[in-house]
């Protein structure tokens, strides 16, 4: 089964490639695609109003990239949290509860959110 990780930079570093995939470093949680592919489908034009960035600061962008690394600043954290939140309120998903839960600590650290996409 096909999954998405999200975790937490700790660390995060300006102009930096986060192109590696290394979800263990992160302490990513996993949602499934299928999850991932509702969610976008539903909320596209939602999150594609958050602002975001494609594997390195200098590659802005909007949304999640759905194959590839997405990083989302701490400034875009609770428009992503909120969308999440009334996703699982419409798929009743014990995973988008973790997801939830891991943009809130996110957002409590001011921390950047790492996306693996498929």
């Amino acid at each position: 089964m096909t999954r998405h990780e999200f975790g937490i930079i700790d660390f995060f570093e300006e102009n930096r490639w986060y192109s590696e995939y290394k979800p263990e470093k992160y302490n990513c949680i996993s949602v499934i695609d299928d999850l991932i592919e509702k969610l976008i489908i539903k909320y596209n034009e939602e999150l594609m109003a958050i602002k975001t960035y494609f594997q390195v600061t200098t590659q802005p962008g909007t949304g999640l990239d759905y194959c590839g690394v997405t990083l989302i600043p701490p400034e875009s954290l609770k428009q992503f949290r909120g969308i999440i939140i009334k996703a699982n309120s419409y798929f009743q998903s014990q995973e988008l509860e973790l997801l939830i839960k891991k943009v809130s600590t996110a957002i409590n650290e001011n921390k950047y959110l790492i996306h693996y996409g498929i």
